[in-house]
């Protein structure tokens, strides 16, 4: 579920284009559109993870509820996505917007979603130009099996059953201790969760961690694994790097923003 630059470049070259995707999207600034036009891949797709990536007309969920199948699917045809495409999604920060449009793709049901490991700067680096200005393919036809990607494809956990896995906490360390909150109502973690930074999964060029330096991070193999983070994006980049590691976890697509907002449910504050 990962493909670096040189093979996506490869693949290319050979005539075999997959769709294309710019996930660009950071806390601080969401929108990643104006710097898309300002250099992409080419034939790169803008994709927002705002608009067509969370449905903020659900309530209850967080503060990026997933998306309907059936909106997912009209927005991948606008896209240019067919059935049997390879689909490439790639950002420029962290890998939050690669990550989550991998995970909600996943989810849907398309079974060849790759993220490009270490992002755009692993394209500049090979050399490679960039493209500027929209890109507007013609539509596709892809078809998504699953109306509801809380019951889709990848494993995902309800508020009532964090307790049955071990609970890895994706936020910075200052925001699970309960120091500092800047996005939600209420500061600290959910109790028996561990911090897991999503930054921590990545290695100094944004490319992900494998092998032992991944696993001297994460619990050992016994039993079930889920993560959640501030609203269910960056912690998809932990999922995404077990998945790459041959590691299956479940997402709490809510997340924290979804858990503090009752105020019924238990919050642990401190660094354990």
């Amino acid at each position: 579920m990962l493909i670096t630059a040189a093979e996506l470049a490869a693949l290319i070259d050979a005539g075999d284009r997959p769709a294309i995707l710019d996930v660009r999207w950071r806390l601080d600034h969401p929108d990643g559109r104006a710097a898309y036009l300002e250099g992409h891949l080419p034939g790169a797709v803008y994709v927002s993870l705002e608009d067509e990536l969370s449905d903020h007309t659900v309530t209850g969920r967080g503060r990026h509820p997933l998306p309907s199948g059936p909106s997912l699917q009209a927005a991948a045809r606008r896209w240019g996505i067919s059935d049997g495409d390879v689909v490439v999604v790639y950002d420029d920060w962290n890998r939050a917007g690669s990550a989550r449009a991998w995970w909600v793709l996943t989810a849907a049901g398309l079974e060849d979603v790759r993220i490009l490991d270490g992002g755009l700067s692993a394209w500049r680096a090979t050399g490679r130009s960039l493209d500027t200005g929209p890109v507007e393919p013609p539509p596709g036809n892809v078809t998504v099996p699953h109306d509801d990607l809380y019951a889709g494809a990848k494993p995902t956990l309800t508020a009532e059953r964090v307790g049955e896995v071990t609970l890895l906490d994706a936020r910075a360390p200052e925001r699970f201790r309960g120091d500092v909150e800047p996005l939600d109502p209420v500061a600290g973690h959910i109790p028996g969760a561990r911090n897991l930074p999503s930054g921590a999964v990545l290695s100094s060029d944004g490319t992900f961690l494998g092998g032992e330096a991944l696993d001297r991070l994460l619990p050992d193999r016994a039993g079930g694994v889920g993560v959640y983070c501030g609203s269910g994006v960056t912690a998809a980049i932990a999922i995404a790097a077990l998945a790459a590691a041959g590691r299956e976890a479940a997402l709490y697509p809510g997340s924290w923003s979804e858990w503090c907002s009752d105020p019924a449910r238990p919050v642990a504050r401190g660094p354990e």
